[in-house]
This record gives structure tokens, C-alpha cells and sequence, in this order.
């Protein structure tokens, strides 16, 4: 099992600290969240599932591929990925330039994790049509994928029209794999479709089996049963070492653990996880 650290969940400040600490200890990955702006007005910001605002409006706010390639620069083997950036939201020039660059800088460390969205307010700001965000996201994967891959790609899409263009250098690792979040039926499809693997929202072994399962049946359907496929799951509640062979038995093979409950605790925190779970 591979252990990653969400970033996102502590302030700031102390991101650059808890990544070199993850990198020390034997973490695998570290993760940052992102958006690109939040509305004033609230109307549209009712989190799934809920009654109430999904965001703060003053929320300090930054470019996670950006911020990814300074937390490089001060580690060595952990991997560096987005859990998830809001890939459909940018022209593909502008977001596979993002990750091209990660992964160079990093030296092969990088690790896109997107998704469609669910907070209409930023795209109404970026005035960009939400209700198109799934086949934008399809249609950017494809052009991204291209892009780093062929040394020249011309593209007519629905969303994305280009001439034939270069796009140098391209990403150190062969494939730059591609992690799809999102919970709905039409995310876990296109995670099965089109990704390399799937980034689930926060559960426990019994909550994540319906998303599962609906993934291995899209996987059979699209004919991808057989090729590889990574399954992360955020499981900020694990009661122990033994509980790890049950999420293996499952299928996944990475977690994505928050073993704190308060900032200040959470660089000590990982290191008694680390030891408990005999990370390095």
C-alpha cells in the first residue's frame, strides 16, 4: 500500500514543512486541492449534499501545479499530484503546459489528478459554460494526452480548436498518468473510460464499495478490465495497521491518510503514523 498526505488540509504556511516531512518519513505522494477563484455571491456555491456554502470567499487561493514545483524543489522521492485540479476549466495549452513542467522539474514526480467540478460560481467568473464542464474535461484529456506524447498535434474539437502546433518538452514519465475524481456516474465512467485511475472523495472500507463496483462495470464495458488502473482513496479514519489488507483486498492501492486533527500536530503526527505503519 502506498500512503499519500493531503496538504490541503492543513494552513498553508505549512505545506512546504509537511511535504519535506512526508518525504523523509517514506510517504509516497503529497496532495494539494485547488480552484481557480471564488465568488462574492454564494447563490451558487451549495456544496453537494448539503444545504450550505462549500466555500469561503476569502480563502487564500493558489495555482497548484505552481505551487507543486516549489515543494519539488525541496524533495526528493515523494510524488507530487492534484487531488483535483479543475483540468476543462483551462485551454488544454495552458494546463498540460502546467503538469508538462511539473513533471520536468520534478523529474518524473508528477501525478494529474482532475475533475469536472462542482462549484458553479468560478465558472460563471471564468465565463465558461458549467453546464458543459464533463465533455470539456473528456475533450482537454484527449487534447492533453496528445500534446505530450505526438511532436506535433492539430486539433478541431467541440471545445478546443488549434492549428497544428509544437509542444516541447514533453513530461519525463512515458505516460503522465492521469487520476479522475468525482463521485457521480458519469465521473466514475469517465475515470473507467478515460483515466489511469480513480480519486475518491473521504471513506471508509464499507462507504467506498458502490464506487467500486460501479468503476469494474464500467471498466468491462469500455473493454479496460485487464489494463492497469490505480484506485486512491482518501481514509482519514483508519483504525490500524490491520486494517490495511482489507483495502488491498479491495482493490486500492493507495491511501490518502490525514492522521491529525489540528495543523500544529500534523508534521508529529505523520511521523508516529510512519513508524506505526512501517513506512520506511
Amino acid at each position: 500500500m502506498k500512503f499519500g498526505v493531503p496538504l490541503g488540509l492543513v494552513h498553508p504556511a505549512a505545506w512546504r514543512e509537511l511535504a519535506v516531512t512526508a518525504d523523509r518519513l517514506g510517504f509516497e505522494s503529497v496532495w494539494l486541492a485547488e480552484h481557480l477563484v471564488f465568488a462574492t455571491d454564494l447563490s451558487t456555491a451549495r456544496y453537494p449534499g448539503t444545504d450550505k456554502p462549500g466555500i469561503r470567499p476569502g480563502t487564500p487561493l493558489f495555482d497548484a501545479p505552481a505551487y507543486l514545483c516549489a515543494l519539488a524543489a525541496v524533495t526528493e522521492r515523494v510524488r507530487l499530484g492534484t487531488a483535483v485540479y479543475l483540468y476543462g476549466l483551462r485551454h488544454p495549452f495552458v494546463a498540460a503546459r502546467a503538469f508538462a513542467t511539473l513533471d520536468q522539474v520534478s523529474g518524473g514526480r508528477a501525478i494529474v489528478g482532475v475533475g469536472a467540478g462542482w462549484y458553479e460560481g468560478e465558472w460563471i467568473a471564468a465565463g465558461v459554460d458549467f453546464a458543459t464542464r464533463g465533455p470539456r474535461l473528456d475533450e482537454a484529456i484527449g487534447v492533453s494526452r496528445r500534446l505530450w506524447t505526438e511532436p506535433a498535434v492539430e486539433h478541431h474539437g467541440e471545445f478546443f480548436d488549434f492549428p497544428e502546433v509544437a509542444f516541447e518538452p514533453k513530461p519525463v514519465q512515458p505516460r503522465l498518468p492521469i487520476l479522475v475524481g468525482g463521485e457521480s456516474k458519469a465521473a466514475l465512467r469517465r475515470a473507467a473510460t478515460l483515466g489511469d485511475g480513480w480519486i475518491s472523495m473521504p471513506h471508509t472500507l464499507e462507504s467506498v464499495r458502490p464506487q467500486l463496483e460501479l468503476l469494474r462495470s464500467y471498466r468491462v464495458e469500455a473493454g479496460r478490465e485487464y489494463r492497469p488502473f490505480e484506485l486512491t482513496v482518501h481514509a482519514y479514519s483508519l483504525s490500524g495497521p490491520e486494517e490495511i489488507a482489507e483495502w488491498e483486498r479491495l482493490g486500492v492501492h493507495r491511501l490518502i491518510v490525514r492522521p491529525w486533527e489540528r495543523s500544529r500536530e500534523a508534521a508529529d503526527r505523520l511521523a508516529d503514523f510512519a513508524r506505526t505503519f512501517a513506512l520506511s
